[in-house]
C-alpha cells in the first residue's frame, strides 16, 4: 500500500491505497512509518511524500478506529503522532505533493512536511467541526502553519478550502496547474535542497526546536547552534568559497 523508490538524490514515498481514498489504518501508518524511517537514514537529499488516486488523503481509517477501545485508539492516535514527529525530524527536506482532497489527519501529514505543492483543484479540511469527533491531533501542525483565527475557521466549520485559499493561509507553498505538479514539486525541493546536507539538517532541527517558543527563548536556542555550526566544515567551505570567489566543495 507504500510505493518507495528512489530517483537519484530524492527518496519517493507514495501511499497507493486509492480504492480506501489513502485512509491511515494502523497498517498503512506503519507501513508509512518504516519508510520515512529507512528513508531519513539514507544518504537522501529529498523526501516526496505523494499519493495515488483522487485523494490524498482521507485522514483516520474510521473501521479501523470503530472497531477500537479507548485505548486502542490511543495507541492509533500515538502511532500517527509518531510519524509525524518523524517526518518532521527526518534531517532530510521532506515535500508533500497533493493532487487532491487532504482531509483530518491527511491534512495533518500535508501539515507535517517541511514544504508543500498542490494541484489547484486540490482541498484542505479538518472537518471534525462538522461531525462528532474533533480534529484535536490534525489540528496541533496545521496550528503552526497557518494561526490561530484561520485554525479556529477550519476546525470549526470542517468546510474544505481551496489550494489558493491554502497557499494564503500558508498551509501550503504552491498551487499549481495539475499538469505541473511534478515538475513545480522537483523544482521547489531541487532548490530546497541545495548546499550542505550536515549544515541543512541542523537548520532544520533548529528551526522547529525554536519555532513556537517565545522569541527569547528562539534567540537562546538559535545563537547556542549557530555559533557552534560555525566551526563546522561546511560553515567554513562555504565561508571560504564566498571568500575565494569559487563554487563551494561541500564535505558532505
Amino acid at each position: 500500500m507504500v510505493d518507495v523508490s528512489r530517483d537519484g538524490s530524492v527518496v519517493r514515498i507514495t501511499m497507493n491505497r486509492a480504492a480506501k481514498r489513502n485512509a491511515l489504518s494502523a497498517e498503512h501508518l506503519t507501513e508509512l512509518l518504516d519508510a520515512f524511517r529507512e528513508a531519513r537514514t539514507s544518504d537522501a537529499a529529498g523526501i516526496v511524500l505523494a499519493a495515488e488516486g483522487p485523494v490524498f488523503s482521507a485522514g483516520h481509517d474510521f473501521a479501523d478506529v470503530h472497531a477500537r477501545d479507548e485505548e486502542g485508539v490511543r495507541l492509533l492516535l500515538e502511532l500517527c503522532t509518531v510519524l509525524m514527529k518523524t517526518i518532521q525530524s527526518a534531517p532530510q527536506v521532506v515535500i508533500a505533493r497533493v493532487q487532491g482532497l487532504a482531509t483530518a489527519a491527511g491534512c495533518q501529514l500535508v501539515a507535517s512536511c517541511d514544504l508543500a505543492v498542490a494541484a489547484d483543484t486540490a482541498g484542505f479540511s479538518l472537518p471534525g467541526g462538522k461531525a462528532g469527533w474533533f480534529c484535536h491531533t490534525p489540528a496541533v501542525p496545521v496550528a503552526r502553519s497557518i494561526g490561530r483565527k484561520r485554525l479556529m475557521e477550519l476546525v470549526l466549520t470542517g468546510d474544505v478550502i481551496d489550494a489558493a485559499t491554502a497557499v494564503e493561509w500558508g498551509l501550503i507553498n504552491r498551487a499549481v496547474p495539475a499538469d505541473e505538479l511534478d515538475a513545480v514539486t522537483d523544482d521547489l525541493l531541487a532548490r530546497a535542497t541545495r548546499g550542505s546536507r550536515a549544515s541543512k539538517a541542523i537548520g532544520k532541527r533548529t528551526i522547529y526546536a525554536q519555532l513556537d517558543r517565545p522569541e527569547i527563548d528562539g534567540y537562546e536556542i538559535a545563537l547556542s547552534v549557530m555559533a557552534e555550526t560555525s566551526q563546522s566544515p561546511s560553515a567554513k567551505e562555504g565561508r571560504a568559497s564566498f571568500l575565494e570567489k569559487r563554487p563551494p566543495v561541500w564535505p558532505d
